[in-house]
């Protein structure tokens, strides 16, 4: 089967958007996969997700649990494996 024949018929799928929020300036906003970063980390403590504000520039960190990563890496996010020393 060619590649032509597998993705007949298929059309684009418009980008992915998630809602976030600053801790400093508390705005509001959704960003698109590639405004976002995920790292995974060797344990649920070391896991984040990481973006700019829009509004105010500040650098966000957030702690990622399971189903945030499942929901940002399903929608195209950019993921960092950190390794641990040792």
């Amino acid at each position: 089967m060619s590649v032509a024949v597998a993705f007949a018929g298929m059309r684009r799928v418009a980008g992915v958007v998630f809602r976030a929020g600053c801790p400093d300036c508390r705005a509001s906003y959704e960003l698109g996969a590639s405004e976002l970063r995920l790292a995974i980390g060797a344990t649920s403590e070391r896991t984040f997700y990481s973006f700019t504000c829009p509004e105010c520039g500040a650098a966000v960190r957030k702690p990622a649990g399971e189903r945030i990563v499942e929901l940002l890496t399903g929608g195209g996010v950019r993921t960092l494996r950190l390794h641990s020393a040792g």
